[in-house]
């Protein structure tokens, strides 16, 4: 699989102020661009765009592409979680607005210390775990925002888990709230793959200072600062 991934976050809008009005006609030619140049990963979220994200998927990707064609990733909405009953259902609405009978990827959704005690509570790593024995997940992992040291507490209870999704960008990895560098040092440790999220900071790394973008250009004038990210 060619290391870049599409994710599904920040889509664009027919109206800047709505969330959820997804310029399908657009992201279909993202899509279509995307797949030509031999890339293959999506990401989105049950939480993406007000909830209408996956729906979206379903039109501009599964409902066009063959399947075996691409690699879907989605993600167990931990701060949506209160019973046991809501991640069944969940899951199941998951399946449904994507249109697909599984996911090549699933994470739980943006753990922190907070939350990793919710899902814990709930069973939600057991679950996942069950569906994947159902066939209905391929690669089991999370995404994360806190310290390394919770990191390494959630890999060392959990060492069923595949991979981690991780905050990482050169903005960020020596920040001592996101901690980049340790978080990644951690995973490695544990023997996990990374998927590395916000390489380019939301956009942040591709509209740099003039002076940064001038010694990136003294370095290589042919490279762009979110080339540079990257």
């Amino acid at each position: 699989m060619k290391k870049l991934g599409f994710g599904l976050m920040r889509l664009p809008k027919t109206d800047p102020e709505i969330p959820e009005s997804i310029d399908l006609e657009q992201f279909k030619e993202m899509t279509d661009t995307f797949l030509q140049r031999g890339y293959t990963y999506f990401d989105t979220a049950y939480v993406y765009h007000n909830r209408e994200c996956e729906r979206a998927v379903k039109t501009a990707l599964t409902d066009r592409i063959p399947r075996e064609s691409y690699r879907l990733a989605t993600k167990l909405p931990s701060m949506l979680l209160n019973t046991v009953e809501d991640m069944e259902r969940i899951f199941n609405e998951q399946l449904e607005k994507c249109g697909v009978e599984y996911f090549d990827y699933y994470l739980i959704h943006c753990l922190n210390a907070r939350l990793y005690e919710t899902v814990q509570r709930l069973g939600a790593f057991e679950f996942v775990m069950q569906k994947k024995a159902e066939g209905k997940v391929k690669k089991f992992g999370f995404s994360f925002h806190d310290s390394a040291a919770v990191l390494d507490q959630i890999l060392t209870d959990h060492p069923e888990v595949e991979f981690v999704q991780l905050q990482i960008n050169y903005l960020d990895w020596e920040s001592p709230t996101v901690q980049s560098r340790l978080c990644y040092e951690v995973a490695r440790k544990h023997q996990k793959d990374v998927i590395i999220m916000e390489p380019i900071k939301g956009g942040v790394l591709a509209a740099v200072p003039e002076q940064a973008k001038e010694l990136m250009a003294c370095s290589d004038p042919n490279r762009t600062p979110a080339q540079w990210a990257l």
